[in-house]
């Protein structure tokens, strides 16, 4: 408590204020424009907040980060496009329920839910993080590297769609990460006679190409510009604007469920917060006594993923504060700016600089007060946003990438790298490759490189060292398993599946009293505990 208002009074003056303010601001704005994302809005402001001071600059792409969590739900309730992957769950229900007449309920709820669930998930990191970071201090050049691995092995377990692809993804990110000098013979890799590229590819227009740019060429290949958007608007004067006692009522438990759950699960480095919203909902469907409402307007199946994601956001800061591994694109570019402001982020960040760590957890309590408020008295505003056609703002988006990235490092040679970046984003989107994955082994390909060469100058060379320790044969069970994960993951699905069959069979066999003497009813409910 005495570090957590330590970083409440680091971030009490004007300036961090009104860049907490501005930031949830614009990640509103970023999360309301179809197909940018925070990912893409982090990457283009990255380069703006290098004249500020650290607390600051971390605060405001902090803010973005979980603000734009709250944009995105705008245009997934209105025009059922969501902002970015983590809110298409939110689509299965607030569209129905904006198609109903109720869209302000939708957006009123779903802000309360976020407002909610990011103030848990904020108490949570304040807890979560100082532990994870005494553990952390165990941790030597074996375990590190074997953390990163299992990162990157997590990213590519949960991805959607082939893993080999996913694979590939981070094997291009770590090419693009051996660029540069070698910190080992001092020699030149891959510079092709450059003297720019001596210090390696910047991160930041690899960043704002893959997410940014990627996601513009994209949008237009798929028509995004052609559309016409069937728009429900919502006014603050309106009848139906304010939710009902039955909606407050049916939402309490989805989003303390949801809160709990998302936080669990952006722990997991790769999971995020797209996975939480998803596994929320089909929980909520699950226990819900109603499911046949689900994807037909229940407020239930808004809340909930609603509260998983914003939650999720906060999780994804303890491995990313303790650890230094960021769980996906977002806050792989977060990464980037602690790097690039001198922060290394790991177990030592909360001892050696608490009111940058500590002023970064306190900005999120107040971040999600200002984002409720914004929430519910613009809605309105925001959602006019969502009618700007793409062929507008797809040119401006191109804009500001070119001009945040010329301003760097004042080189035209990142522009271009920025340019050729957003056509491999492009093509991986095509082919089904994950930008995402390979941003984050562009991160964390260097810390993975210098971690193995110093377990190997320790050990001379051999790899027992990495058995000899309780930490590291933790760590790499853990890899294991991840490795077993798809091997085990159909024959399990499949046995499920066999066994519900069974249980719909004996279901409808007549009501005849079995040999023991028990009646239908208790053979079903046995039948159901046992699957």
């Amino acid at each position: 408590m005495f570090d957590l208002m330590t970083g409440i009074t680091a971030l009490l003056t004007v300036q961090n204020l009104l860049l907490l303010f501005g930031g949830v601001m614009i990640g509103m704005i970023v999360g309301v424009i179809p197909g940018v994302g925070p990912s893409a809005g982090l990457a283009i402001l990255l380069p703006v907040t290098f004249g500020l001071d650290p607390t600051g600059a971390i605060v405001m792409l902090a803010a973005v980060y979980y603000g734009a969590m709250y944009g995105g739900t705008i245009t997934s309730v209105l025009i059922n496009t969501p902002g970015e992957s983590a809110t298409v769950a939110s689509t299965f229900d607030g569209y129905p329920l904006a198609k109903q007449g109720r869209a302000g309920p939708a957006l009123v709820m779903a802000a309360v839910g976020s407002f909610v669930a990011g103030t848990i998930g904020a108490v949570l990191l304040s807890v979560a993080a100082p532990v994870t970071a005494e553990f952390a201090k165990t941790f030597g050049p074996p375990e590190y590297f074997l953390v990163v691995m299992a990162g990157l092995l997590t990213v590519i377990v949960i991805l959607r769609g082939n893993k080999m692809l996913g694979a590939l993804s981070a094997l291009i990110g770590f090419a693009i990460g051996t660029v540069g000098i070698d910190i080992g013979g001092g020699g030149q890799r891959y510079t092709f006679g450059s003297v720019d590229l001596i210090n390696g590819i910047d991160f930041i227009p690899v960043a704002i190409g893959l997410f940014a740019v990627g996601e513009v060429l994209h949008t237009l290949w798929r028509g995004g510009h052609l559309e016409e958007l069937k728009f429900f608007g919502v006014s603050a004067r309106s009848r139906g604007f304010w939710p009902t006692r039955t909606d407050i009522r049916e939402s309490v438990g989805p989003t303390l469920r949801g809160s709990f759950l998302g936080f669990g699960v952006g722990l997991t480095p790769g999971a995020g917060a797209t996975v939480a919203s998803l596994m929320s909902y089909n929980v909520e469907k699950s226990v819900s006594r109603t499911p046949e409402k689900f994807g037909k307007g229940a407020m239930a199946g808004l809340v909930g993923p609603e509260s998983a994601n914003n939650a999720a956001s906060s999780g994804a800061m303890v491995p990313l504060l303790t650890l230094g591994i960021p769980g996906g694109g977002a806050t792989a570019v977060l990464l980037g700016g602690f790097l690039m402001w001198g922060l290394q982020p790991g177990p030592l960040l909360m001892q050696q600089n608490p009111e940058f760590a500590w002023g970064l957890i306190a900005s999120m309590f107040l971040g999600n007060v200002m984002l409720l408020g914004v929430n519910v008295f613009c809605i309105p505003a925001f959602a006019s946003i969502a009618r700007v056609p793409f062929r507008v703002l797809g040119p401006i988006i191109i804009l500001l990438c070119a001009l945040g990235t010329f301003a760097v490092n004042k080189s035209l040679l990142d522009v271009q790298i920025m340019l050729a970046c957003g056509v491999l984003g492009f093509f991986m989107r095509q082919y089904g490759l994950s930008p995402a994955a390979l941003i984050i082994a562009l991160v964390l390909g260097p810390l993975a490189e210098e971690s193995l060469r110093q377990t190997m100058v320790i050990s001379g060379g051999s790899l027992g060292v990495f058995v000899e320790r309780g930490t590291s044969l933790g760590i790499l069970a853990f890899i294991v398993l991840l490795f077993a994960i798809p091997f085990i993951k159909n024959p399990m699905r499949r046995a499920t599946q066999s066994a519900l069959q069974l249980v719909s069979m004996r279901r409808r066999q007549p009501a005849e009293d079995p040999p023991d003497g028990r009646d239908a009813k208790a053979r079903n409910d046995d039948d159901r505990e046992h699957v």
